[in-house]
């Protein structure tokens, strides 16, 4: 997903990106909605949450 979208998903949960990375930028938002923080944490290979809408940027 580009920057540009993944920026108007923040903005959609009050989520201000300013100057974050796309990976801090991700995980804000997972925290927005109450889910578990976890983009590009090495979680992965673990990850059991297969409709994850970041799932296919995860490493």
């Amino acid at each position: 997903m580009k920057l540009d979208e993944i920026k108007e998903i923040a903005k959609q949960h009050g989520v201000k990106a300013g100057k974050l990375k796309k990976a801090e930028l991700v995980r804000a938002i997972q925290l927005a909605e109450g889910n578990v923080v976890c983009f590009e944490t090495d979680q992965a290979a673990e990850c059991a949450q297969d409709g994850c809408l970041w799932r296919a940027d995860c490493k």
